[in-house]
């Protein structure tokens, strides 16, 4: 960094000189550079692989440059990167010779948003959802919030929702300890598993993390944590300043869903504060991971003055976030959904939702693992979450950042899932072939379920689509 990041703001930066996003069309990216856009602000950006993001970018006047080059960065007031860019990287290098600011996305999110009152999503599941459902309730309660999401919301054509620079909301990834730079008002706790063991290496230390993130809630604002997640439990349970609201289905939860049944794929459920009823909530999404996600999200939009009357409308038209339990189509009596799930809890939570939103029906899921490092240190856990699907089919590792890892391969997880018995189980290593196979092997009235953060939802559609069906769109999440 050539300045402190406190210092940095990059819209009024961007008014005189071009800020300049190098993998500018990954979801979090795009959003950034689109509020600069939105804001009057001159933005460059520029993508080894320009993703479908690039064409709402260029309808906004950003020609996306393919590729990288040092001369991208010469007229830059500031340059902003993805963790995944090598430090060593020309473009960088080119910056700080110039002695151009050079800011991480997460750095850069912290700069724009921490000048208004921030409503802070973080957790090892479910933020980008309920990052998104906080927002969607302030917006219907007319508080005109400017949401960021890790993911594409069809509604948003994007994952960003403009609105004020007053109010907030923002997905807080830990990863790499991105959501350090946040300075939230309000925080919500999803989850706290062990993950990104390759930057943490142990569950101790991102707990660590979560409390450090944690810290710089005011003792006026609020931190809300799931209950139900020991880790988010242990981590709410250790906070001191703030006030705190714990959520969730078990009797510790003071913000409590009670009476939860099935309505449509979704759920209907009653919510109760302190023992006392408050409101009745109605979701179109399946899953009792959502039901707690809606939680979080009311808990913290109340927080930042919604009603709960708001809530109520806003969560029953809610349509979720893209490949967050996404139906694709169906042909040849075969329903197509694709879910973002790539940790052991995450599946789990899935194909329980599966089982609820279309029962009697076979579930056959397919696993693309992310990263080797992922593969490696959670390849019985993942076994053991698929076997609660009737097929289990899994391709080789999406490695993302990641070099291979000798004896590393999605192998482990086919292994894992055969010793945990009770799921028939195939290992199809190459992607590219794997929808003849399954096109070949589904029945009429299976649910075919994709599951995995990298490409695995192209395979979905091209199943479907050789079955004779046709996909809905989606955008794929790049880290």
């Amino acid at each position: 960094m050539s300045a402190p990041v406190t210092d940095i703001d990059l819209r009024e930066l961007a008014r005189s000189r071009p800020v300049h996003f190098m993998g500018v069309t990954g979801a979090g990216m795009s959003a950034l550079a689109e509020l600069l856009l939105r804001s009057g602000g001159k933005v460059t950006g520029c993508d080894a692989h320009p993703g479908p993001a690039a064409a709402a970018l260029r309808a906004l006047g950003l020609e996306v440059a393919a590729g990288h080059d040092p001369a991208h960065v010469e007229d830059a007031a500031a340059v902003v990167v993805t963790a995944a860019v090598p430090p060593d990287h020309p473009e960088l290098a080119a910056a700080r010779a110039g002695g151009i600011p050079v800011l991480k996305r997460a750095q850069a999110l912290g700069a724009v948003v921490n000048r208004g009152v921030v409503v802070a999503v973080a957790g090892t599941h479910g933020k980008t959802t309920t990052t998104a459902m906080t927002t969607a309730i302030l917006a219907e309660a007319g508080l005109d919030p400017t949401g960021f999401v890790g993911g594409r919301m069809a509604a948003w054509n994007g994952g960003l929702r403009p609105g004020s620079d007053r109010l907030f909301v923002v997905e807080a990834d830990e990863y790499d300890r991105s959501f350090l730079t946040l300075r939230p008002r309000i925080a919500v706790v999803t989850a706290v598993e062990a993950d990104h063991l390759d930057v943490y290496g142990s569950l101790e230390a991102i707990e660590e993390a979560f409390l450090q993130f944690l810290a710089a809630v005011p003792a006026d604002g609020l931190i809300a944590a799931c209950v139900d997640d020991d880790g988010a439990r242990r981590v709410l349970g250790a906070v001191r300043g703030a006030r705190t609201l714990g959520y969730g289905l078990s009797r510790a939860a003071e913000l409590r869903a009670t009476n939860v049944e099935p309505h449509g794929r979704g759920s209907r459920f009653r919510v109760e504060e302190g023992g006392t009823p408050l409101t009745e909530l109605t979701l179109r999404l399946p899953g009792l991971h959502n039901v707690r996600n809606a939680l979080g999200a009311l808990a913290a939009a109340r927080a930042a003055g919604a009603a709960v009357e708001a809530a109520q409308r806003a969560l029953a038209t809610f349509e979720g976030v893209d490949r967050r339990f996404q139906e694709l189509g169906q042909a040849g009596g075969v329903v197509f959904v694709d879910d973002y799930a790539h940790h052991p809890t995450e599946i789990t939570a899935t194909l329980a939702a599966a089982r609820a939103a279309y029962p009697g029906r076979r579930i056959v899921a397919v696993f693309q693992p992310h990263l080797y490092t992922r593969t490696r240190d959670f390849a019985d856990a993942f076994g053991r979450a698929l076997a609660g699907a009737d097929v289990a089919w899994v391709t080789d590792i999406y490695p993302a950042r990641e070099a291979p890892i000798p004896g590393v391969t999605g192998e482990l997880v086919a292994r894992a899932v055969e010793a945990a018995g009770g799921s028939e189980v195939h290992y199809h290593a190459d992607r590219g072939s794997l929808a003849e196979a399954l096109a070949a092997a589904l029945e009429p009235g299976d649910v075919c379920i994709t599951l995995g953060a990298g490409n695995i939802d192209e395979t979905g559609r091209e199943t479907l689509a050789l079955l004779g069906g046709s996909a809905a769109a989606g955008a794929r999440e790049q880290r």
